[in-house]
């Protein structure tokens, strides 16, 4: 099964939330309410200068992918 790199999820516990899920390495969800991330394993092959980096490109991608959604949603 091919699975897309971002998810967008949300739930009613959490009414104010709008979580994003990457599904690819590195695993994270983020709370684009306050950009909370938790990342879900842990980054072995990146040492902690690369895996930030790595975490700002994949953050603006996540947001990029939300206002697409909203976007298309709204259409």
């Amino acid at each position: 099964m091919e699975l897309p790199k971002f998810l967008l999820g949300d739930n009613t516990d959490f009414p104010d939330d709008i979580f994003i899920i990457h599904l690819d390495y590195p695993r994270f969800i983020i709370n684009l309410k306050d950009d909370e991330v938790e990342i879900m394993e842990e980054a072995e092959d990146l040492d902690e200068a690369e895996l930030n980096a790595e975490m700002e490109g994949l953050i603006v991608l996540a947001n990029e992918f939300y206002d697409r959604e909203i976007n298309r949603y709204e259409e």
